[in-house]
């Protein structure tokens, strides 16, 4: 019993000798955890955190870069796509700041794999500012995923981890400090090195996954962001944004540290999908250019004339940097002003306007810097296809056209809206039935055969242009042209509602069009005198007009028998029998119908009557005369041959529509150098991929853009016009611009069922502000800087494109930094920008915003 009392008592000894030392221990720990700034759960998972913020340093520290050539293929060596997050940060003394705008209970949900799987749910860029909202696009560590064993320890109390160790206060101050120690220095790729991808919180993304472009899409290896429109916000879903291992790196960036990762303030938003075309050397290969044919053409005239002054085009200087100190433009054309068109000065210096000199384009010496007003009561446009039928009145607050067309149902007013009945002044009954009535005249009736043998339509005098807007139930491409205030406000309309159209006149110059380019060309009683002046007007359209096209002609000379009327007949007759076109159709007024139609048709060789005319006027045009040359050329009373050759163009018929669409004209051959250095048809077939590809994965879905609201797009630089191809099944129509000082593209472009113009983007548009919805310029910018600023071009797409309407820009990094500060100047919001290797794109939204101030006079 003594002895087995002796060892109790030397048992209970020991036990309270173990309980003091470990309540010492406890103590100390206690004190050191009181008066150490750093606690114990921050250093477990700080590891993570500060590992995060040196990937950001590193990233910071080093431009990644990758391009893309004519086939999309991407240097996978790197990127620079940098998503601003919100995360938590190191704050002063190495404590762990958290995310001001996280909840305080979310701390306690870290350690808990499936609370955090949470994070996973819809986050929104903020249109306003371009950042993040809920969180960021990959979690650097958020809720577990070290390596190190920190993780292995997270969640647990101090005192759970005060019982597992049977070490000193000192121990414990060394196991923290290693568990807090980082590498600094440490890249985002060795850390993306070091960890398995596992995630370990189950359900939070690690972090450290690196990302990759697919070289056929352009899009990150496995990513699939859905971004979409939501009123001003665009959703991302963290969901799709899983990332296979790759050299991608996104960079998440402190919430504390502004989204700008340049010195100039450019932020880059995370959006996977964006790919760059980077400038794919292109040349003019085997074309020419508009500005060459033009200038050879005016040489060729004034050495005729034994003239030795040049009238080429002259190359501009670029005007002196203005103010961006925005004002509203003051004219007397207010919100309808188009600054080519309503040059009051130079109009009022014109001698005479005996040909329409007065509509046509007498641009100012510099372009405006000025901003156009909106209408008071402007609000975003009816859609397509309601707006074919209405629009809204205060958009285009005019009465005048339909006071004075009302009768005839071109338009009505109708309460808050205008309204259009679908008719015309030679179509009452609607334009489906006159289009119709076209058709079933023509002899045989597939010499028209809308939306297969004819496309593409030229509507001269076009009214409200119903005509065309109607002829898109028929799958044909209409390109309506009127004069400004002709009728007041006609284009205007047509523009409003959803149909191409542009404001023109047939005056003294040729249209800006190529030759032989038109499967048809109508005009219903447009007031155009076509046989005078040695019938000048009409052998323009004899241009245009593709051999074997058509000419459809409604007007009273047709039907009525008043003595002008009659009179005006005969001398059409005499005018297109010399001009070798056959009258294939003739109807005369009827009471059901009440219009009568004339249908010609241009020849399709010489020798069946040019080489056998008995009279040779009017004259054929000289051989050096280039049909193509339309920029400031001033119009002859000739005729220009048809092409015979079989390799040349217009000498034979297009494909049928929609095989003509992707297929590479015949007279494309494989000895012709295309723009970007291939052989032509080669050439064309990338370009028609590349723009599938882009669209397709980032204009459709990588943008947050809402394709519902997009109706009228221009295509401020179209190559062969593979963006207007590309959107084909979308319900919009494309204005494809082909610059006068570029490859003279767009024969391919019309030869493939699509239209356009030349314009010089150093002189304002021929249209009306508020004219589209969308915008897209492909390496314009930097093309013009040679000729004009960057800043007037910029205020002329403020000028033409809709508030809310998107602006779309790829070029050099530079220029777009450039552009990207002009519109946040403008108040636009910056929806997205992206750069990599020198290169850059940018989406931004025009806003409602205009100044209060006007320019003085």
């Amino acid at each position: 019993m003594a002895l087995f009392d002796r060892n109790q008592r030397q048992r209970s000894s020991l036990c309270s000798t173990a309980a003091f030392v470990v309540f010492v221990a406890l103590c100390l720990l206690g004190l050191w955890m009181v008066s150490s700034p750093e606690t114990v759960p921050g250093a477990i998972s700080l590891s993570s955190t500060e590992k995060a913020a040196a990937a950001v340093r590193a990233s910071d520290a080093k431009e990644e870069d990758s391009s893309i050539d004519a086939t999309n293929t991407v240097k996978q060596d790197s990127a620079n796509v940098v998503a601003e997050s919100a995360t938590t940060t190191i704050g002063e003394g190495g404590e762990l700041a958290e995310d001001p705008a996280k909840p305080a209970g979310d701390a306690a949900k870290d350690g808990d794999g499936e609370k955090v799987s949470a994070s996973s749910k819809d986050q929104t860029f903020d249109d306003e500012n371009g950042r993040t909202e809920g969180g960021e696009l990959v979690k650097p560590g958020s809720g577990g995923g070290d390596t190190d064993g920190g993780a292995a320890a997270q969640g647990k109390s101090a005192e759970e981890a005060a019982v597992e160790t049977d070490q000193t206060s000192t121990d414990a101050k060394e196991s923290v400090a290693e568990q807090t120690s980082t590498d600094t220095s440490e890249s985002a790729a060795e850390q993306a090195a070091a960890t398995d991808g596992k995630d370990s919180g189950g359900g939070g993304m690690s972090g450290k996954k690196k990302l990759t472009f697919d070289d056929e899409n352009g899009k990150m290896d496995g990513v699939d962001l859905a971004v979409k429109d939501d009123g001003n916000k665009t959703r991302v879903s963290e969901e799709s944004a899983k990332v296979e291992p790759a050299k991608l790196t996104v960079n998440p960036i402190a919430k504390a540290k502004p989204a700008a990762t340049d010195t100039d303030g450019t932020e880059h938003l995370p959006n996977a999908q964006a790919e760059l075309l980077t400038e794919r050397a292109a040349q003019n290969g085997s074309f020419t250019t508009q500005a060459a044919e033009s200038t050879e053409e005016k040489k060729k005239r004034a050495a005729s004339n034994k003239g030795n002054k040049n009238h080429g085009v002259k190359k501009k200087k670029p005007p002196a940097a203005p103010s961006t100190t925005w004002k509203l433009c003051n004219t007397s054309a207010g919100a309808d002003y188009i600054p080519c068109l309503d040059n009051e000065a130079a109009i009022k210096k014109l001698k005479t306007d005996k040909h329409y000199e007065h509509r046509e384009r007498h641009c100012p010496t510099s372009p405006p810097t000025c901003l156009v007003p909106s209408p008071a009561a402007y609000r975003d446009p009816i859609r397509w296809p309601h707006s074919r039928d209405r629009i809204w009145y205060h958009n285009v607050p005019h009465k005048a056209l339909a006071e004075y067309k009302g009768h005839q149902n071109w338009v009505k007013v109708s309460g808050e809206h205008l309204t259009f009945p679908g008719g015309g002044t030679q179509f009452k009954h609607g334009a489906l039935r006159y289009i119709d009535l076209i058709q079933e005249a023509a002899a045989p009736p597939e010499l028209v055969d809308w939306g297969r043998r004819s496309r593409v339509v030229l509507d001269v005098g076009c009214g409200v242009a119903s005509f065309g807007g109607y002829l898109f139930d028929r799958d044909v491409l209409t390109m309506s042209l009127a004069p400004k205030d002709e009728h007041e406000a006609q284009v205007q309309f047509a523009l409003e509602r959803g149909i191409p159209a542009i404001s023109a006149v047939m005056g003294t110059q040729r249209l800006p069009f190529p030759g032989g380019v038109f499967d048809v060309v109508h005009c219903a009683r447009c007031r155009v005198p076509w046989h005078i002046d040695g019938g000048m007007l009409l052998l323009e359209l004899n241009r245009l007009l593709r051999p074997g096209g058509v000419f459809v002609w409604s007007a009273t000379p047709v039907y009525q028998k008043l003595p002008e009327d009659v009179e005006i007949w005969d001398e059409m007759t005499k005018l297109t029998k010399a001009m070798c076109w056959e009258m294939v159709a003739r109807t005369q007024h009827t009471i059901d119908d009440q219009v009568g139609v004339a249908i010609f048709r241009k020849p399709v060789n010489n020798n069946g009557c040019y080489d056998k005319r008995p009279q040779k006027e009017p004259p054929l045009c000289e051989p050096s005369d280039d049909p193509n040359a339309a920029w400031n050329i001033k119009l002859r009373a000739c005729m220009h041959r048809v092409p015979e050759d079989r390799a040349v163009r217009g000498s034979r018929w297009p494909e049928q529509w929609p095989e003509r669409l992707g297929k590479a004209p015949y007279w494309l051959d494989g000895g012709q150098t295309g723009v970007y250095g291939k052989p032509a048809p080669e050439d064309f077939a990338a370009d028609l991929e590349h723009w599938r590809k882009v669209v397709r994965s980032s204009y459709l879905a990588g943008m947050g853009i809402d394709w519902k609201t997009i109706r009228n797009v221009m295509d401020m630089r179209a190559v062969y016009g593979g963006l207007a191809a590309a959107l084909r099944e979308m319900k919009v129509w494309v204005m494809n611009v082909v610059t006068i000082d570029s490859p003279d593209t767009l024969p391919v472009i019309y030869e493939r069922g699509l239209f356009g113009i030349y314009h010089d983007w150093c002189e304002s548009f021929s249209t009306y502000p508020r004219s589209y919805d969308l915008l897209h310029a492909d390496h314009l910018f930097s093309k013009l800087k040679p000729r004009c600023k960057v800043l007037p071009v910029v205020v002329e797409v403020d000028r033409i494109l809709r508030p809310n309407g998107k602006f779309i820009v790829r070029d050099d990094k530079e220029t777009v930094d450039e552009i990207q500060s002009t519109v946040r100047s403008l108040q636009w919001e910056v929806r997205m920008t992206v750069s990599k290797n020198k290169e850059a794109m940018l989406c931004a939204r025009k806003t409602t915003w205009r100044p209060t101030e006007v320019e003085s006079r």
